[in-house]
């Protein structure tokens, strides 16, 4: 007999960004399967805004999103998504994101995806590489939300496993795998994990002098968290007990990291 085959979720998008008569414009445009960019008009004297939409309504086992962002010289931009991500239970397979960003010098490129949501069951492998040429600032932030706390779900079972890459003119200055699977909800209680707490996130700026905004952050994040700056680059964790408590310390600090600017229209509840 034939084995039965699931219908899977695929998606490309490339997104090209240039400098042109003196503005930010766009250069290329390419999007297929479930994955679509939008481009509202920014407010004036904000960099240009990107929003990614994955028309499927979340991921499931054995899915394929691949993200492509070329950010050229001199330019800037903020890229979101529409929503938080979902990822629901799986049968098998992972379901597989990956995003590959190059900025170049003299460029600012603020990477700032909403919230993934981690269902029961689900299973993701996401992928973060990032080149950055020269003098290029990056602004990088992942945050995920152990299964819906309002429901009272419990992440019987799961896996999630994060990797970034992140590399200036060729050299790497940051490398981290996260991977976390099994029972899940029983690892979160560990206090070397998130001690019960069941949302967490990671910022990086690489960029400037980021220990000129070290002491304004670690204000920002208070005790649920920590940053540390060095060889070019800051580091932030943050954990909480819901999202809704991470989103409005994630909110403040993102606003710091972007030179002080409103974050995109989507991140407003």
């Amino acid at each position: 007999m034939t084995p039965l085959r699931l219908q899977r979720a695929e998606g490309n998008a490339r997104l090209a960004l240039h400098r042109r008569h003196g503005e930010t414009r766009l250069k290329t445009l390419y999007q297929e399967g479930c994955v679509k960019i939008r481009l509202p008009r920014p407010l004036p004297g904000l960099p240009p805004e990107a929003i990614i939409i994955n028309t499927a309504g979340g991921l499931a086992g054995g899915d394929r999103i691949a993200t492509e962002i070329e950010i050229a010289e001199t330019t800037a931009a903020t890229i979101s998504t529409q929503a938080c991500e979902r990822v629901y239970r799986s049968t098998g397979e992972a379901a597989t994101v990956t995003s590959r960003l190059t900025v170049g010098a003299g460029a600012r490129l603020a990477w700032l995806p909403q919230e993934t949501i981690l269902f029961d069951g689900g299973r993701l492998s996401r992928r973060l590489e990032a080149d950055l040429e020269g003098d290029a600032e990056l602004v990088a932030m992942e945050a995920v939300l152990f299964g819906r706390t309002a429901m009272g779900e419990i992440l019987s079972h799961g896996e999630l496993h994060d990797r970034w890459r992140i590399r200036r003119d060729g050299r790497l200055i940051f490398a981290e795998d996260f991977r976390i699977s099994g029972e899940i909800d029983a690892k979160l209680f560990r206090p070397a994990m998130l001690a019960g707490r069941t949302a967490m996130a990671t910022v990086l700026y690489a960029g400037r002098e980021p220990e000129r905004l070290l002491d304004a952050v670690r204000t920002l994040i208070g005790e649920d968290g920590g940053a540390s700056a060095w060889n070019g680059k800051l580091l932030i964790r943050l954990v909480a007990t819901t999202g809704l408590a991470l989103r409005q310390r994630l909110e403040p600090l993102l606003s710091l990291l972007i030179g002080g600017n409103p974050l995109p229209k989507v991140w407003q509840l």
